[in-house]
């Protein structure tokens, strides 16, 4: 199975569904999803025993299994609670009739950057997927699919719609991977922004301003994809037009 560690396969057998934390354990579950994050992110899967988790996090190691099933169970809801949400809400958005591209956009922006008011939190869940990346599991193969495959795709139907097209070709995946990158960077230069104008992502509103700025970057690209089109469709109406038209529109 493509992404699977043979050092350490996670297995594929169906688990019956996590429960719901009660009242009072929401704090043990909350530990254990925390200090799971810490420690998947720090030493991966393979090293990282639920014994380890349990005792960090102060609960009995029968928490693991009530709250997320497994140690299975565990490293993948610490890809997607931390942070909130997953690649499903910026695929809604993309999705959702007679939204306009720039509001489209905004939104998708505005819930890919607000993880980023977590602090230590995001450094955390970014240093997990960097090391999926690098010692993939199954788990790999999920989070291609649901966080960088779905969303990707939406945003291409998106752009095809806006720049009235049939179907996408690579100008579109390249202008997609531009867009989303816009975001992105923010996560992997986090370290270097803080160390250059740490002014940029010290405060909840400072972190906002970046939606309504990568928005408007956003809708230039996308304006200049729209031009450079525009102009190969005249060069290449000019190329075919018969020697007399093409010769009365180099006519002043």
């Amino acid at each position: 199975m493509p992404g699977m560690n043979a050092r350490d396969p996670i297995t594929t057998t169906p688990r019956r569904a996590p429960r719901a934390p009660r009242a009072d354990g929401a704090e043990a579950r909350h530990r254990l999803l925390h200090t799971a994050l810490r420690l998947f992110a720090q030493k991966g899967f393979a090293k990282t025993s639920t014994r380890e988790i349990a005792r960090e996090a102060g609960v009995n190691i029968s928490a693991i299994s009530y709250y997320f099933s497994d140690k299975n169970g565990l490293y993948g809801a610490c890809f997607t609670e931390p942070m909130g949400g997953d690649g499903n809400d910026l695929v809604a958005i993309c999705s959702t009739p007679g939204l306009s591209l720039e509001d489209a956009l905004r939104l998708c922006f505005t819930s890919a950057i607000e993880p980023l008011k977590q602090g230590e939190i995001v450094r955390q869940c970014i240093q997990l997927h960097m090391r999926e990346m690098l010692e993939p599991t199954s788990q790999w193969a999920e989070e291609l699919e649901r966080d960088i495959k779905g969303p990707h795709r939406a945003i291409v139907e998106l752009l095809c719609r806006h720049l009235k097209l049939d179907r996408a070709d690579d100008d579109i995946h390249r202008l997609t991977y531009a867009i989303t990158g816009l975001s992105m960077q923010l996560y992997v230069n986090q370290d270097f922004i803080e160390a250059v104008r740490p002014s940029l992502l010290r405060t909840p509103r400072s972190i906002d301003a970046w939606a309504d700025r990568l928005t408007g970057y956003a809708i230039a690209l996308v304006q200049a994809e729209a031009a450079r089109r525009k102009a190969l469709a005249n060069d290449e109406k000019t190329a075919t037009a018969p020697a007399p038209a093409r010769a009365a529109r180099k006519k002043p």
